[in-house]
């Protein structure tokens, strides 16, 4: 074995391999209150990977008041800018340099790809230090011209902000949550998902290493609905952000308006890919058959439906299904697999209970799903399908989280137009042709946060990201609104 890999196995076995991991809380690793813990598990294949605290209200309420007395007390949101930066500078090299072994962690408990896992670490360190370059050169004072008066608005950090994160995506949506309100002054408080917390727990040790204050990063662990609940309806937090079902995402909203609390949602979604006649056919079918297929479809964002001009239709159809059909489902460590399981034995059951629906419904069945088996491996691995129909269908009206997509054809770009925007949600399309006039005007009257040409799943740091309707509310991510929604403005006046 290569010494490098070898190494790597070990620290993460020595990490795994303790009889009960610890959450981080005020610089500090403590179990629940009352002891409880929880199971986190292989996908790949069902087995025991650890245990984490199962934390209850009393542990969040420690956590927040750490975070509140950092961010008063340990100099943070004082800090310079460049000096802050410095530090969360060090936290992503210190990422950086552990990746290998986040990577393994991260597909090991979430059942990605090893080589997705280590581009998610990658991204979250890139997203790091794009917050900390517009920390250092965004204007935090601004003189306001008012007649007789001296006047000026200064943005400030808010104080100690909470955020849960799903178990699709992990680390890479920690850093997404974290890394604008860290670099604009703030602290927080991280809840990560019962499936998924391992990593963010190993966050915990390179924010050590790193030497940030004792309280700027806190970790709980445990079940939404104590845990994930409590954070939310904390009323010690100055800003609240989730990222998850529609369904959670209003239990959240309305907690946090309980409060007062400013809230931040980036929710679910059903994205269409609009599908033209002039496109080049085998490209775009292979770009779509990777978007549904990576990390299983386990993606918001993913178009889900595929909305295909009629006249290349069958030939679109066709080209899919041989591609989805040769997709090498297998354990996520291993080297030659494509697409590894879902989360957990109930998203598993869930894609499959699906499918079930919409054939009911009068799906036309493309290419079977279903259950799949991968041998020496009892995990959670289901195939790729895909179903053809009316968009009244409940598989192509919900959201199913799973490898699947929904097929109609149609005539017009008025009607393209119409079927796309016929959904609930709103987070993000794409328009796919060679005319380039055509596809903007398409992309521009989509109803959603996000229009894609030529292309699916695209998150350049710069650009927002953000959902309407059903898939979100409260400002977006990875963009320089991103970082001034972590600050809050401050009036200042003198009459002259």
């Amino acid at each position: 074995m290569n010494p490098t890999v070898e190494s790597t196995l070990t620290k993460v076995n020595e990490f795994l391999s303790q009889s009960s991991l610890k959450a981080f809380v005020g610089g500090e690793w403590v179990a629940a209150t009352d002891g409880t813990t929880l199971t986190t598990r292989d996908p790949g294949t069902g087995a025991p990977l650890a245990e984490v605290p199962a934390m209850g209200a009393q542990d969040v309420d420690r956590a927040v008041r750490a975070a509140t007395h950092a961010f008063r007390s340990s100099g943070w949101a004082e800090m310079p800018p460049n000096e802050r930066g410095a530090l969360l500078h060090r936290l992503a090299d210190e990422v950086e340099k552990h990746k290998a072994i986040l990577a393994r962690i991260e597909a090991s408990d979430a059942g990605k790809v090893l080589a997705q896992a280590e581009g998610d670490i990658q991204n979250f360190v890139d997203t790091m230090r794009y917050f900390i370059e517009i920390s250092l050169h965004v204007q935090r004072r601004t003189p306001l011209a008012v007649k007789g008066h001296e006047a000026s608005t200064v943005r400030i950090p808010w104080g100690p902000c909470g955020f849960i994160v799903p178990w699709n995506f992990p680390f890479l949506l920690v850093g997404w949550n974290i890394a604008p309100a860290l670099a604009a002054g703030n602290t927080v408080v991280i809840k990560p998902a019962e499936d998924t917390p391992l990593s963010t727990l190993y966050l915990g040790q390179l924010a050590q290493k790193a030497g940030l204050p004792s309280g700027v990063i806190n970790v709980v662990t445990g079940y939404g609905a104590t845990a994930g609940a409590a954070l939310a309806s904390h009323p010690g937090l100055k800003r609240m952000s989730f990222t998850g079902s529609p369904e959670v995402g209003r239990l959240v909203a309305e907690a946090s308006a309980r409060n007062l609390t400013p809230v931040k949602l980036e929710l679910g979604g059903k994205g269409a890919a609009v599908i033209f006649d002039d496109v080049d056919l085998d490209a775009t079918a292979a770009k779509l058959v990777g978007a549904i297929t990576f990390h299983t479809g386990q993606v918001c964002c993913d178009a889900t439906r595929w909305l295909v001009q009629r006249s290349i239709y069958d030939r679109f159809v066709n080209n899919c299904v041989d591609r989805m059909k040769s997709v090498q489902v297998g354990y996520q460590l291993d080297p030659a697999t494509q697409m590894g399981p879902v989360v957990s034995a109930k998203q598993r059951d869930r894609v499959l209970r699906y499918l079930e629906r919409g054939q009911a419904e009068g799906a036309e069945l493309l290419l079977a799903g279903g259950a799949a088996s991968v041998p020496g491996r009892d995990g959670f691995y289901v195939k790729p399908a895909l179903l053809a129909g009316g968009l009244d269908n409940v598989a192509a009206r919900e959201e199913i989280f799973g490898p699947v997509a929904y097929l109609t054809p149609f005539d017009s770009e008025a009607q393209a137009i119409s079927l796309a925007n016929d959904t609930d949600y709103g987070l993000a399309n794409s328009v796919w042709s060679a005319d380039l006039d055509r596809a903007r005007r398409v992309a521009e009257r989509m109803v959603a946060g996000n229009s894609w040409i030529n292309a699916h799943n695209v998150f350049a740091h710069g650009v927002p990201y953000a959902g309407i309707n059903k898939s979100g509310m409260g400002g977006g991510v990875l963009s320089f609104e991103t970082y001034l929604d972590y600050t809050r403005g401050l009036s200042v006046v003198r009459p002259l």
